[in-house]
Formats: structure tokens, C-alpha cells, sequence
């Protein structure tokens, strides 16, 4: 049985959070800095950006957990840390903070940033604060964690589940930043997640890297990827379940519950793309292998001419067909079926690769809605994948053209 309910990162036991304002952001009403604190060490895996560009607090995370142990996250927003000569020692001294407040390990921490790139991080605002962060901690506090880490979020992403592994209940919680500068791979924005459930940092590490191929790399906002993406899992092992160390029953239903929240993670951050009005899902069924499913559908969903005609609620499929032409992924055109869909009805448009006779106004009244569903078939194979994006409109332009500023 898998539920949803609710606590983000504080519903696994053994969890505590909190967010502040420390004053890297100049809206004072915003809270930039985050803490997330395990009662004991857990197991931890991540896994990282791959621009060549790299925010410090990766580099610092990296080493930190190589032991694949951690027991602290710290995230700070309003600044990347990244593409400044201090910036490693910085983040390192972030972590040290983190030991100096609460005696957990500074090699133990994970540390993060998010914001503004090439822009020098001042360290003494985060310092000041700590004494408020730590003294605010709580098994009620993973909202006030998510509310920090935001940036041009207009809404916080925190999400939790519930399930049973041998015999023994796990819960399983995250949190998420990402609006703008979003087209991952092998990372996703800033995504903290904590469980109560026993597995090894090996397994852990398995999980996680094998979820994300079709959950957050299947994720395009706007076709840029960050410098500072990251996802990270701790896994404290207080739900007392047999340590998971190897495939197995107990290694599916973990991998359930970590697809359901991260598929719940990535549809709440397309949603809420920098300006978007619509989220878009894009459902690819019928293809001969699962990497042309996956190409086919990301193409979609990244096109910024489909992306367009979402927000004016035009049916326009001869953008689908283009993106799918265009995308490498191995399909037989001719074969292409397209269809929209969302709480107003379903309307084919495309059949065979061809048009075919449609209602434009019950297209409209379809597309008009807040969840759009694009559906693809390419022929009769047995693979399928989806992919999240949101549609493109004016206020994206005005978001990023004065994001400094």
C-alpha cells in the first residue's frame, strides 16, 4: 500500500527542519537559508549536474558524501555560489557552521545553493543566522525548509509518502526548488529527500539513479540546464525495517515510493515554470524501444514553437510532428497519431501523420485548461514514456530578462 501524506521532509521519523531569513535575499518576507537534520547518520546518494559548469557546493557535496554517509543538509537561496575563486571554500565553511551549531561532522553535511551565478556569497549573513536556524528546528518544520530554498518559485514542492517494508512501515518525504533554468540530466534543480527506511547507501545510490532517468530527466521548462542541480536521498534506516542490500521485493516497493514522489515532484515544478499558465504532460505509447519513447516525448515537450501555441490554446499538431521529426528518435512518421487531452474532453487531430477533420473550438476549450495532456502514438510497439513541461509565455521573458535585477 503506498499514500500519500503529508510532513515533506520531516514525515520520515528522525527528520528535522527548518527555513530562515539570514539576508542574502533582499525581500526580507523571504526566507534564504534551510536546514534539514537527521537525529542519527544515514545512508546518502546523489546525483549531480552535468554543465561542465559547476556550482562549489556540488564539488564540496561530493567528497562530503563519498563515504555514502550524511547527516545534515544545508541550502542556502539568492545566490549559486558559482564561478567564484572562493567559492569551494565557502561552502566548506557552510559546513563547518553546520558542525559549530549542532556537532554533526562538517564532512557529514550536504550544502547547496541556489540563485544568482558569478556573484560573490558573503558568508557572514549565514553565520549570524545559524543560532535562529538550529534553535528553530523541527519534526514540524520541513514547509519552512521548502519556503527557503525557492527562487522564482511561485509555490513551494514538498511531497511525502507512506509504505510498508518487510512488515515494517517506512515513510518517505521531499522538497524541491526548480521554475527557471530547467532541462536536467542526471540532476534535476535543488531536491532534498530524507527516509526512515533501512537500505544501503550502495542501493541507495541504485534507486536513485535509476529513477531519474524517467522522472526528472524527463522534466524541460525552459531547454537550459542549471549549473547547481542536485538531488540528494538520506536514509536513516528508524523504521527498523531489514536493511535492503541487494534487488528484491523490498527494493521494488522502495523504488515505488521513490517514483511516486519524485513523478509528484517533477509535475509540480513543470507546473510552475517561470511565467507558465499550463502544465504540460506528454505521453509517447507504440514505440519499438524505449529510447526513441523517451527522445520523442522530451523533444515535445522542450519545442518553444509547441510550448507557444499551449499557452494560446492552439491546436496546433503540426508542431508535435515537427519536434518528433526533428527529435532522432527512430519512429516511423507515418504512423504518428496525436491527440489532446484535459478535464474538458479528449480531441484526435492527427492520424497516420496526417490531419484530419477537427472541432477547433472543442480543441480550444480543451487547451484552455491548467493540465494539458499531449498523446503520441508511433506505431505498435510495447514502449512508452512520458515527459513535464509547461507552456511559454510572455512572463517568462520578463522574469529572466530582469532576474539580477
Amino acid at each position: 500500500m503506498m499514500n500519500i501524506i503529508s510532513g515533506g521532509v520531516c514525515a520520515a521519523k528522525g527528520f528535522k527542519a527548518n527555513g530562515v531569513h539570514c539576508g542574502i535575499r533582499k525581500n526580507h518576507s523571504k526566507k534564504d537559508l534551510a536546514l534539514i537534520v537527521s537525529d542519527v547518520p544515514a545512508a546518502a546518494a546523489a546525483v549531480y549536474t552535468t554543465n561542465l559548469v559547476k556550482g562549489a557546493p556540488l564539488t564540496v557535496t561530493k567528497n562530503n558524501i563519498a563515504n555514502g554517509i550524511a547527516q545534515a543538509v544545508i541550502c542556502n537561496s539568492g545566490n549559486a555560489n558559482t564561478c567564484n575563486a572562493d567559492g569551494i571554500e565557502i561552502a566548506q565553511k557552510m559546513c563547518t557552521l553546520v558542525e559549530k551549531a549542532t556537532g554533526i561532522a562538517a564532512s557529514d553535511v550536504v550544502v547547496a545553493s541556489t540563485g544568482v551565478i558569478g556573484q560573490p556569497l558573503d558568508v557572514t549573513p549565514i553565520a549570524d543566522h545559524m543560532d535562529a536556524l538550529t534553535a528553530g528546528l523541527s519534526y514540524d518544520g520541513s514547509s519552512e525548509a521548502a519556503q527557503a530554498i525557492m527562487t522564482t518559485d511561485t509555490i513551494s514542492k514538498e511531497i511525502a509518502v507512506e509504505f510498508t517494508v518487510g512488515g515494517k512501515t517506512c515513510r518517505m518525504g521531499g522538497i524541491a526548488k526548480g521554475s527557471g533554468m530547467i532541462h536536467p540530466n542526471m540532476a534535476t534543480m535543488l531536491v532534498f529527500i530524507t527516509t526512515d527506511c533501512a537500505i544501503s547507501a550502495q542501493m541507495l545510490q541504485k534507486a536513485l539513479s535509476t529513477d531519474i532517468r524517467n522522472t526528472f530527466n524527463m522534466l524541460s521548462i525552459d531547454g537550459d540546464t542549471s549549473t547547481n542541480d542536485m538531488v540528494t536521498v538520506l536514509a536513516n534506516g528508524l523504521a527498523c525495517n531489514a536493511q535492503i542490500t541487494a534487488d528484491g521485493e523490498d527494493f521494488s516497493v522502495f523504488m515505488k515510493a521513490l517514483n511516486t514522489l519524485t513523478i509528484n515532484l517533477c509535475r509540480t515544478i513543470a507546473g510552475d515554470g517561470e511565467g507558465a499558465t499550463k502544465l504540460l504532460e506528454c505521453t509517447v505509447t507504440g514505440a519499438d524501444t524505449l529510447e526513441a519513447a523517451k527522445t520523442a516525448a522530451k523533444s515535445v515537450i522542450c519545442s518553444s514553437l509547441l510550448k507557444a501555441a499551449m499557452f494560446g490554446a492552439d491546436a496546433n499538431w503540426g508542431r508535435v510532428l515537427c519536434a518528433i521529426g526533428y527529435s532522432g528518435a527512430d519512429v516511423d512518421v507515418t504512423k504518428v497519431d496525436v491527440s489532446f487531452r484535459s478535464a474538458k474532453g479528449e480531441i484526435a487531430v492527427c492520424k497516420d501523420g496526417a490531419g484530419i477533420p477537427f472541432s477547433e473550438e472543442k480543441a480550444k476549450e480543451i487547451l484552455l485548461e491548467k493540465e494539458i495532456d499531449i498523446l503520441i502514438s508511433v506505431g505498435s510497439g510495447s514502449y512508452s514514456a512520458c515527459a513535464w513541461g509547461c507552456d511559454l509565455t510572455y512572463d517568462y521573458v520578463k522574469i529572466n530578462g530582469d532576474y539580477r535585477t
